[in-house]
């Protein structure tokens, strides 16, 4: 059947338009062959994947390897994991990243802010990134949660449906900086306005997320000046690269407050509670007035007073702060967590647990590997060059296990510790 195209001629002097309507085939055909070129070319992200990143001075990369090698790893690990966790939505043009755990919930917005920063950071050795990340971005903006609605529910069913409606601070920080992240990789001017919708979050986290006597983070939109844990905070949720970020892109310094009260918290924290190991726990209670570890069930676990399966990516987080912007309080912490480590360990990497008391002590029965422990404990080895032989010995333990081995949580963590261990990780 032959195509038709429309094109138009003026007719008379008064600018009326005829319509002639064209029998083509070859010349539509070039046509859509030329404007699906285009639509590639305006994809073309502005740093693509490898980017080589200089760190702050004195940082190091694992080095046993090349660099090419330590790209090579990160790209053959991001197909596997983008195959086994980016599923597509029930809506067509939206994708989310798979919970990977049975029962009710296919999503929860901590994995689809994973899914962003992954996304973006890896854009150029993937020429579908853009359509993938705004995909996820049109999950994300389809769950809304009910307090802010640019915040993102807590957790979908596998029909797509929010089965918590709350919020998770963690997650909707990570989507905010994946948006800042999507901003400088392919600008703001296409479909989506990255800018614009990163603001709108980082107004509805500021408003929501943030208490506003302590300037602590919540750890969700839904807790009240009233409530009861208004003044409890997730360790986790302490993420200083994104603040300064947030600050530039918001305009808004209250930011850099949330930055600075929450460097001085984890310091109390630490002397007070981890002097030797340098940890801080899961979660934190009673932030404003003598703040201890949470107790035993507050949340989670017998353990959320101790350092677990939250507070685990502390040593990330922090690190990233020193590598994109030279804060010493980050290599401060780091270094007395890496002096910890590595005598606890007694240098082997297989040594490492998960999850230990504040005092530095394996927790009982954790006698098996876990890559959101192994992935931040790496990333906390770049700080300082007296770590290299550790930060090697750590690298090659870590992208040794399949990931078929391990649920969603712990590849999506080790995928972006790659990313920031290879030195590709960029600040917006």
């Amino acid at each position: 059947m032959p195509l038709l195209l429309a094109t138009f001629t003026n007719a008379n002097s008064k600018g009326a338009l005829a319509i002639k309507i064209i029998m083509v085939k070859g010349w539509v055909l070039l046509f859509i062959l030329f404007a699906l070129h285009l639509g590639v070319f305006a994809q073309k992200p502005v740093l693509p994947f490898p980017q080589h990143v200089q760190y702050t001075k004195g940082c190091i990369l694992p080095n046993r390897v090349s660099r090419q090698k330590l790209d090579n790893s990160v790209i053959g690990f991001y197909w596997q994991w983008k195959k086994r966790y980016v599923k597509a939505g029930v809506a067509k043009g939206q994708s989310y990243i798979w919970f990977q755990t049975p029962g009710k919930k296919q999503c929860v917005s901590e994995g689809q802010g994973y899914g962003m920063l992954i996304t973006a950071l890896m854009a150029g050795a993937d020429a579908e990134a853009k359509i993938t990340f705004d995909a996820l971005f049109n999950y994300y903006k389809a769950h809304p949660a009910k307090t802010g609605q640019h915040l993102m529910a807590w957790a979908q069913d596998a029909k797509g449906n929010n089965t918590d409606h709350s919020s998770a601070t963690d997650g909707d920080m990570d989507i905010a900086y994946a948006l800042l992240l999507a901003n400088k990789q392919w600008g703001s001017k296409g479909n989506v306005n990255y800018l614009n919708e990163a603001r709108l979050l980082l107004a509805d986290i500021m408003k929501h997320e943030i208490n506003r006597q302590t300037f602590t983070v919540l750890l969700s939109g839904d807790i009240e000046w009233d409530s009861k844990d208004y003044f409890d905070t997730r360790s986790s949720d302490f993420m200083p690269s994104h603040f300064k970020a947030f600050a530039v892109a918001a305009g808004d310094n209250r930011w850099l407050k949330v930055n600075e009260v929450t460097y001085r918290l984890f310091a109390y924290m630490e002397q007070k509670y981890s002097p030797d190991a340098g940890l801080v726990p899961d979660f934190i209670q009673h932030v404003n007035n003598h703040p201890h570890p949470a107790r035993p069930m507050y949340l989670e676990s017998e353990y959320d007073g101790c350092y677990n399966y939250n507070a685990c990516r502390v040593p990330w987080r922090i690190a990233a702060d020193y590598l994109l912007y030279g804060d010493k309080r980050a290599k401060a912490i780091n270094s007395r967590i890496n002096s910890w480590v590595r005598s606890t360990t007694s240098n082997k990497a297989d040594n490492l647990s998960a999850g230990y008391s504040l005092a530095g002590n394996d927790l009982p029965k954790r006698n098996f590997e876990a890559l959101s422990f192994i992935g931040p404990f790496a990333v906390s080895a770049m700080v300082d060059a007296k770590n290299q032989q550790w930060l090697n010995d750590v690298w090659d333990y870590l992208i040794a296990f399949k990931l078929k081995d391990y649920d969603y949580y712990d590849n999506s963590i080790k995928m972006i510790d790659m990313i920031i261990l290879s030195g590709n990780y960029w600040k917006v």
